[in-house]
């Protein structure tokens, strides 16, 4: 396992991170077909991470109604001081109308909520799952900060913003001089390169790291769907009923995965390893989160931080995947040569 540095904290992180959100949620309606592992399931997938060297797990308050965390941390035990243990909160977690959000009421409830279920005392990366659209940003903060000063929290984040709202945040902290994030948590993948349009900039310009969900766009990075919905994997939670979260051109798609099966086959590797290995490639990316329901899954992906795509490689999956470059960018670019010195450039 390879290790990279969590924004400018000093801290280090596995590049391959554990997901929790298949951990828990047997009974429930919406994290059922996701995962619904029990705690034996759970104990198997956390110590097989651990052994592999994976030190970075993320989880949410949200996830499975709590019980995901319930299962983490006791599945973490004594080996809590080997883990960068990360959670999230915003999302309801109670039938009240302070039951979710980002006020100070409800940041400092789920905290202590959190830290009950975790069975721990402190969580090393507290991450905003999204933004508040009523609660001030400078109230937020706040709590957050003393979250930190009070040795609650040692580091937060944020997870599913955009990138002027993460600024406007590390504008707010330096003004404070509060706590402000070190990493944020963005949706990314060879089907999903959106990130790169502003959020990927803003990281390389302020330090931040950026960790990955969903990197295999909900199993289709996998190469085992086909056009007409046809999978050589029915358990998968892309083909559960109602699970289809992440938005994107399939058709796209489906030519991105052509190109992912050519380039695993030259390898002698699986596409979810390429596609993996393809974002660890990719500038600003600290770590990616991979979820599993089963350990050959997630023994696959962890050796995607082993895998090193050639520049052919790399090429290819570009040239299909590729983004139209979206305004202002396409002006900026067009005028950034007119700027260089004809007798300077290369």
């Amino acid at each position: 396992m390879k290790y990279r540095l969590l924004g400018r904290t000093g801290v280090w992180v596995s590049e391959i991170s554990l997901g929790t959100m298949t951990f828990g949620g047997k009974e429930h309606p919406v994290f059922r077909p996701i995962g619904g592992l029990g705690q034996d399931e759970v104990d198997r997938v956390v110590g097989t991470a651990l052994d592999a060297g994976i030190n970075f797990i993320d989880t949410a308050d949200v996830y499975a109604d709590g019980e995901s965390e319930e299962l983490l941390g006791r599945a973490i035990g004594n080996r809590r001081r080997d883990v960068v243990l990360g959670t999230k909160l915003i999302a309801p977690v109670g039938p009240g109308p302070n039951d979710q959000g980002l006020s100070r009421m409800h940041v400092m409830r789920s905290v202590e909520d959190s830290l009950r279920r975790l069975g721990t005392d402190y969580i090393d990366l507290y991450q905003i799952h999204n933004w508040d659209h009523v609660t001030p940003i400078e109230e937020t903060l706040s709590a957050l900060d003393d979250a930190v000063r009070q040795g609650k929290v040692r580091y937060i984040g944020s997870s599913n913003l955009a990138a002027w709202q993460i600024t406007q945040a590390l504008g707010v902290s330096a003004l404070h001089d509060q706590a402000k994030f070190v990493a944020n948590q963005v949706h990314y993948s060879l089907v999903s390169r959106d990130a790169e349009r502003d959020l990927v900039p803003m990281a390389q310009d302020t330090g931040l790291s950026l960790t990955v969900w969903s990197p295999l766009a909900g199993g289709f990075l996998t190469g085992k769907f086909d056009r007409g919905g046809v999978t050589t994997d029915q358990g998968s939670r892309r083909s559960q009923n109602g699970y289809d979260f992440v938005q994107f051109d399939e058709e796209k798609g489906f030519r991105i995965v052509d190109v992912l099966r050519s380039v695993a086959a030259r390898h002698e590797v699986s596409p979810a390893r390429v596609a993996l290995a393809w974002l660890l490639a990719q500038p600003a990316v600290t770590s990616v989160i991979a979820g599993a329901r089963k350990l050959e899954q997630l023994t696959d992906n962890i050796a995607a931080s082993e895998l090193t795509l050639t520049a052919q490689d790399l090429a290819e999956l570009d040239e299909v995947s590729r983004l139209p470059v979206a305004y202002p960018n396409w002006i900026q670019q067009g005028f950034a040569p007119t700027r260089i010195p004809a007798a300077n450039a290369a």
